[in-house]
């Protein structure tokens, strides 16, 4: 059965997330922002922040004082982070829009950014039926319940939906909750997918 709902993740799909520019104009070079990630182990802590936890609370387990400072100001100079759409992802999504396809999102993103990010992008906050947020829903990409969750608000059957997503980890976990699912790698072959199924 080919389906009939498309369900989009949003960083690196649509937007594309830069986190290292958050820091660039202070710390002066990419080399030295690096540095600083690696020290503070941006990585991890940023996943926990998509799971709910607040950049806040996650620098007071930094011993250094400038570094601990540096994180927690992260929320304040998120929108350097996402300046950019991929055009060619929009140019799709507003193809399947015209073909009243249903379209909805999950991403793993902090309940902090998230407001941040709609603000910076309105769209959106109107291009989804339904939206899931993780960090407002305390529960990440691939744990099978976030891919539950969105079939559950949007009304929508797992085995109705093609699931899109930069990371094959949460490509995995979709098939896994019964999607359909596409790893996205840029816009052209996302088109071919998308052809091949019937949406577009």
């Amino acid at each position: 059965m080919k389906p009939s709902v498309v369900v989009f993740d949003i960083g690196g799909v649509l937007l594309d997330w830069q986190p290292h520019l958050a820091w660039l104009d202070e710390l002066g070079s990419v080399e030295a922002v690096q540095a600083f990630m690696e020290r503070v182990s941006f990585a991890e802590r940023n996943l926990r922040a998509d799971g709910g936890e607040r950049f806040s609370d996650l620098a007071l387990e930094i011993d250094d004082a400038q570094d601990r400072a540096r994180l927690a100001g992260y929320v304040g100079r998120f929108d350097r982070t996402v300046q950019t759409k991929l055009e060619g992802s929009w140019d799709l999504l507003h193809r399947l829009q015209a073909r009243d396809v249903p379209l909805h999102a999950i991403t793993n993103w902090s309940l902090e950014t998230w407001p941040v990010g709609c603000n910076l992008h309105p769209e959106l906050k109107t291009a989804f039926g339904v939206t899931v947020v993780s960090g407002e829903e305390q529960i990440i990409k691939p744990d099978a319940r976030i891919y539950e969750i969105l079939c559950e608000r949007a009304g929508v059957k797992a085995g109705d939906c093609v699931f899109i997503d930069d990371s094959p980890k949460n490509v995995t976990g979709a098939k896994a909750a019964g999607m359909d699912a596409i790893h996205f790698t840029g816009a052209e072959s996302l088109e071919a997918e998308l052809i091949k199924r019937g949406l577009l």
